[in-house]
């Protein structure tokens, strides 16, 4: 029990350092110009990206409940160095493909470990109601260390184009110097059957038995999407807005910045307002964001943005409580790891459709037509969700 309590904090670090990413404010001005990609290939590579992790990400939370998520996290963290250490290279479109299916592959390691160790070492001190407290504070520290990476992404950049990647893998080091001090949590077995058989009653269970877990498991998954096409396409629309290249990092951590905060103020604003009117903000910051980067096309445009990212963080902590109260400890990485593949499935069948809109009709008349589509799926499964959950208000943390 000694060993628990450090890692809460061992994972507060290693969320910073996963998410502090100096290439990603840059990425996507890198694979077009350095690279020559398209959109099209940008939203092609993305979707390639999420069929190697939707690939390995449920297999990769069930090994992690059967060796150990702290094992898990370590197979992460050197994945994760040996994918930016390609990118140092990287000269076409496949040898990017390479690092970023590598770079897959250590997500889907850390897809599900990480939550679960927290919530198993909350489990065995007694402590499982302080979850999203410090499910919050794990994704504020995450995009802390996002925007601590994008601070200055821009100059680097502009020094020198491969600098970030070199970064990147020092970074990675330092987080597998971390993972390998988690200490493992004792936590139920699962019965004595088959391992596909066992994969196959998880999944079952998720979508199947559990109505409450299948419909916080699609919320999630739309509300993700709903976040995640701004990642790769708010680089061109302020670059097509003429947003200075030295403003791109600043903007960058200003948004991670805001998911940090929103994340931190999560689960005490759930409290207050229970899971209703959570889920109606949800929708309200997802509607306006597309509105407004659709029909805002000036120099402060990318603003819009940041609507998203504050959806981004008040959503994590809540959707993940009602993942985690959901799950048995026995199979619980491999649960959220479903969750994970959800959202990849839906991203590889759109991605690639949404940057052939962007490239043939503009980045924010895309971010116009997403409007219309989140305006209709968003509120059904909303209501679905809604329907589903538990008639209790969510207990004071």
């Amino acid at each position: 029990m000694r060993g628990l309590s450090g890692n809460i904090a061992k994972l507060y670090v290693f969320s910073f350092l996963q998410m502090m990413l100096f290439p990603m404010a840059i990425i996507t001005l890198f694979w077009k110009d350095h690279i020559g990609l398209s959109l099209t290939q940008i939203l092609l590579l993305q979707s390639i990206f999420s069929v190697a992790t939707l690939a390995l990400d449920y297999p990769a939370g069930y090994i992690s409940d059967r060796v150990g998520y702290r094992c898990a996290l370590n197979i992460a963290a050197a994945l994760g160095m040996a994918g930016w250490g390609i990118y140092i290279y990287a000269d076409s479109f496949t040898t990017v493909l390479l690092a970023e299916i590598t770079l897959g592959m250590s997500l889907s390691f850390i897809s599900g470990s990480d939550s679960a160790l927290l919530y198993e070492t909350l489990r065995a001190q007694g402590d499982e109601r302080s979850y999203a407290r410090h499910q919050g504070r794990m994704h504020g520290f995450a995009q802390i260390g996002e925007a601590t990476g994008a601070v200055l992404a821009g100059v680097i950049y502009a020094f020198e184009p491969r600098l970030p990647f070199v970064l990147q893998v020092a970074v990675w080091g330092a987080g597998l110097l971390v993972t390998s001090r988690l200490a493992e949590t004792p936590r139920e077995h699962a019965p004595q059957r088959s391992h596909l058989a066992e994969a196959l009653a998880t999944a079952r269970y998720a979508f199947r038995e559990n109505r409450h877990l299948r419909y916080t498991i699609l919320l999630n998954t739309v509300l993700g999407v709903a976040s995640f096409y701004p990642v790769w396409l708010i680089q061109p629309y302020m670059q097509h807005a003429r947003v200075p290249l030295t403003w791109f990092g600043p903007v960058w951590a200003g948004a991670n910045l805001t998911v940090a905060l929103c994340a931190l103020a999560s689960h005490r604003l759930h409290n207050r307002l229970g899971d209703r009117g959570m889920v109606l903000i949800f929708l309200g910051l997802v509607v306006a964001g597309y509105l407004g980067l659709g029909l805002s096309g000036g120099i402060w445009g990318f603003l819009f943005y940041y609507l998203l990212t504050c959806m981004r963080g008040l959503r994590g902590p809540m959707m993940l409580s009602h993942t985690q109260k959901e799950s048995t400890s026995a199979n619980r990485a491999a649960t959220l790891s479903l969750q994970s593949v959800s959202f990849r499935l839906l991203f590889v069948v759109s991605g690639p459709l949404v940057g052939k809109l962007a490239d043939a009709a503009g980045v924010a008349r895309s971010f116009y037509f997403l409007f219309y589509a989140f305006l209709f799926t968003l509120p059904l499964l909303a209501a679905l969700f809604l329907k589903n959950a538990p008639r209790r208000e969510a207990e004071l943390v």
